[in-house]
């Protein structure tokens, strides 16, 4: 598996010193530059599973939260805290960026 390249001077770099990059972007450039594309940027399984995850901690919480109720027990801080933190996260992975307006 090729090297991910973070930047485009990097990617400059990289077609520079590998001719068989070089002939594959000449070949087909969308389909070599896009294998070469950072994973957080182009595997969307990774944004899959961090919401995934972090639905499964507000899921958690909520539940907890509501047998502990159930039970007359105190709910713990740390419990409220780690699913209000996972509300925020999903609410921030979720919302459209500013930049996309």
């Amino acid at each position: 598996m090729e090297a991910r390249v973070q930047s485009v001077s990097e990617l400059a770099v990289r077609i520079a010193q590998d001719p068989a990059l070089a002939a594959k972007i000449k070949d087909n450039p969308a389909e070599a530059i896009a294998s070469l594309a950072a994973p957080l940027q182009s595997d969307v399984w990774i944004y899959r599973m961090v919401v995934a995850a972090l639905g499964l901690a507000v899921l958690t919480g909520v539940i907890g939260a509501v047998v502990l109720a159930m039970a007359a027990k105190p709910i713990p801080e740390v419990l409220v805290a780690l699913g209000s933190a996972a509300v925020g996260a999903l609410a921030g992975l979720l919302a459209p960026s500013p930049a996309a307006r």
